[in-house]
């Protein structure tokens, strides 16, 4: 009877020394995960984080960076909120209801973010938002809330001077010869508030270089490769030959645009047109060293990423933020901005 429960025993240590040793802590990919502090007496605090959708190519170099940051000083659980502002919301109740020790936030809808400001001050979780700037009266509502991200005024005033650098060396751009710059216009989401400074700021950059412009036409891409290739073929339908810039909020607009105009007949026998885009994501790296793209401006996914989970860890621990511990400026108390940089087909090894 004693040899049999030895045996038993045994069994039982050997399976449980198997299930420890195959089971370990999720990587910081997408689980939660308890990750120790290197000359650390504890744990790393647990951060729930939330990005708008991981479809999207400039949030994946986020989440990526999000990752690879976090090693050593949080364990991180990255959620997709799969563009809904609903999902998102449940995911922060998770968050909430888990017991993290911060929050890290890439909303879908900016408005949205009061409700979740409210819901993490009840919870006394500081919480971090990313790349879409919460209003300022909802920042205002907690001191353990902060921003990181770029101002999109910059990107659109960049990727302006771009085209109007282009326009004025090279004559031939004015296929007409009329001395107006007639373009197309690919936005983002509606209300957005990178899409409309993108906008707006682009075009002015252009009629600050003494620049006449005239809007040939201009409608939303969402941010997105497809829908962008398919309102550049609509442009291409009903304004012809009469484009001479095609301006797009983001790359991946950018780079569906490029697609529908490779179709047109462009990028081939001398027929080009000059595309500018927003991100500097990879495939528009590759775009622009193809030739096919004009320019790009380059929305730092590495340094925001970085930022982010550094700022969201020093919170987590209860601890003030300051350029010491996080290593970046903090403007007005809440906010860390990343400064954006013009990316062209001469500067393209910048981005690699």
């Amino acid at each position: 009877m004693m040899k049999k429960m030895s045996s038993v025993l045994f069994a039982a240590v050997l399976l449980g020394a198997v299930m420890s040793g195959c089971g370990g802590s999720p990587a910081n990919t997408g689980g939660s995960a308890e990750a120790a502090i290197p000359g650390g007496t504890g744990s790393a605090p647990k951060i729930g984080v939330a990005i708008y959708k991981f479809s999207d190519t400039f949030m994946a170099g986020v989440r990526k960076s999000v990752v690879a940051a976090a090693k050593g000083i949080a364990a991180v659980d990255i959620v997709d909120s799969k563009n809904s502002q609903l999902t998102q919301n449940d995911k922060v109740d998770v968050f909430i209801t888990k017991g993290y020790k911060g929050m890290l936030i890439n909303p879908v809808d900016r408005t949205a973010a009061g409700v979740i400001i409210d819901k993490a001050k009840t919870a006394d979780i500081p919480v971090v938002f990313l790349n879409r700037e919460p209003f300022p009266e909802d920042m205002k509502k907690w001191d353990k809330v902060y921003y990181v991200g770029a101002k999109a005024e910059e990107s659109g005033t960049m990727s302006g001077q771009i085209i109007a650098e282009y326009w004025k060396s090279h004559p031939e751009a004015d296929k007409n010869g009329d001395g107006v710059l007639q373009y197309v216009m690919l936005k983002g989401e509606p209300g957005h508030q990178d899409a409309e400074l993108r906008t707006n700021y682009s075009i002015q950059a252009i009629e600050d270089e003494g620049i006449k412009v005239e809007k040939l036409a201009e409608d939303s891409g969402m941010f997105d490769r497809v829908k962008g290739q398919e309102k550049m073929a609509g442009f291409l339908k009903t304004c012809g030959d009469r484009i001479e810039a095609v301006l797009a909020n983001n790359d991946d607009m950018a780079l569906g645009a490029i697609k529908a105009l490779k179709a047109d007949g462009y990028f081939s026998g001398g027929k080009y047109m000059p595309v500018v885009g927003v991100d500097a994501t990879a495939p528009a790296v590759k775009a622009l060293k193809e030739g096919t793209m004009l320019g790009t401006v380059l929305n730092d996914s590495n340094i925001q990423g970085k930022a982010a989970i550094k700022l969201a860890a020093v919170l987590s621990r209860g601890e003030a933020p300051t350029k010491q511990n996080i290593g970046f400026d903090i403007t007005d108390n809440q906010y860390v901005w990343i400064p954006y940089k013009k990316i062209t087909r001469d500067n393209v090894a910048d981005v690699e």
